[in-house]
């Protein structure tokens, strides 16, 4: 976890010393591996109406958080889970947010699921599966696993069952392309990645068993241009914000009818 953090700080560090000279307004935004697609989309949408730069920062979740609180640099943050919104709001770094989608885990194999894995959670205890895991120390995706499987009573017995665990949903997904795994415990939107789809494919679970997870943007308190950070949060919970979303997977039909009325 120290290298990861130590290697994000050293990118803002070069983020920012190629700021400098730039006459136009730039955001620094860190954001969990798993929404980087539809953020990075509407970065590129948002650059060219306001005529400004969005540096994006991706990483584990718990990864991204502590490099903001060492560096004391950044404008917006997106985590994979709302936890990391709840859980630190005392630091005071986190100010407002916006709500965008939803982080919900899916079971993700093999292409054509040639072992006949089966959506239910005693698949993960399968001693005769290769099962790979999220660590919980690093990024959202191991957080709401081991938060799913404690209530469960599940998480010490799949755990030991794991051939090991992964730090965050990329290393997860490319447990399966790699032939490293047989099953994981993932983001469902993972699946929604240029490539993934060739090599796995998700096997969703039931409603309550998805541990659906809100996707809230944060304001940092060290920002240096928070009226466009909030601008870039109302652009992406516009319309066309929660139709990108929608596109990579954070949200369905009857999640975009009731967009407006989540509260966090």
């Amino acid at each position: 976890m120290l290298k990861k953090m130590i290697k994000i700080l050293i990118l803002i560090l070069i983020v920012q010393s190629n700021s400098y000279g730039n006459n136009k307004e730039e955001l620094i935004f860190y954001v969990g591996i798993t929404m980087v697609k539809p953020i990075d989309l509407l970065a590129k949408e948002f650059e060219k109406e306001f005529n400004c730069r969005i540096k994006i920062l991706q990483g584990g979740s718990q990864d991204l958080y502590n490099s903001i609180k060492s560096s004391k640099i950044g404008d917006l943050y997106l985590p994979g889970s709302l936890s990391y919104r709840t859980n630190n709001l005392d630091d005071g770094l986190l100010l407002d947010g916006q709500f965008v989608g939803f982080n919900k885990l899916s079971f993700i194999v093999k292409k054509g699921n040639p072992k006949n894995i089966k959506s239910s959670l005693d698949e993960l205890t399968n001693e005769d599966l290769s099962v790979v895991l999220g660590n919980d120390q690093s990024g959202s995706v191991g957080l709401a696993t081991k938060k799913l499987l404690k209530k469960f009573n599940l998480y010490e017995k799949a755990i030991m069952n794991a051939t090991f665990l992964a730090t965050d949903s990329r290393n997860l997904i490319s447990a399966i392309k790699e032939n490293k795994a047989d099953l994981t415990l993932n983001w469902h939107a993972t699946i929604f990645w240029d490539g993934n789809k060739e090599f796995a494919e998700a096997i969703l679970l039931d409603e309550n068993l998805s541990s659906k997870s809100k996707l809230v943007i944060n304001l940092l308190k060290t920002s240096k241009n928070p009226l466009l950070a909030k601008k870039f949060m109302d652009f992406a919970s516009s319309q066309r914000g929660r139709d990108v979303f929608k596109d990579f997977g954070f949200l369905n039909e009857n999640e975009l009818k009731d967009f407006d009325k989540v509260t966090f």
